[in-house]
């Protein structure tokens, strides 16, 4: 099964409050999962990473063998294909984590979008209902 996968993160302050969502989609289309996950402090580059592994892990569980994987995050993406070295320790452990779980498909490839792109939008629109609901907000 292939499917495209969406994800962002964002944190409150660099480091503060930070959340992370994804967006599953199989090949025509239909959402097969979405969630976003409150991550306490963090960095927007750790919660941009916590998104990605969030969705690897949900597409691995799913059974999805290719992914197209699109995220907002340059840095992050450079990241994930090798075209920058991890030099930061933090990052460099999600690096790992990540490149574990890449493991687990036939093909992945990262991409990245605008923050104009309405999946992404709607990733973002995930992580900051997850961070209002937090902080005690109501949207």
């Amino acid at each position: 099964m292939q499917a495209k996968i969406y994800s962002d993160g964002g944190a409150r302050g660099n480091p503060g409050p930070a959340a992370a969502a994804y967006l599953i989609f199989s090949e025509t289309g239909v959402v097969l999962k979405s969630d976003s996950r409150f991550l306490g402090k963090r960095t927007n580059n750790q919660a941009e990473y916590e998104g990605v592994l969030a969705g690897l892990e949900a597409a691995v569980t799913l059974g999805v063998s290719d992914v197209v994987f699109h995220l907002d995050s340059e840095l992050v993406c450079r990241h994930l294909t090798g075209e920058y070295r991890v030099k930061n320790p933090e990052l460099r452990k999600l690096w790992v984590k990540a490149q574990d779980l890449v493991r687990h498909f036939n093909r992945v490839q990262f991409v990245v979008v605008p923050r104009s792109n309405s999946f992404i939008q709607k990733a973002d629109r995930l992580v900051n209902e997850r961070l209002d609901e937090a902080s005690g907000r109501r949207g």
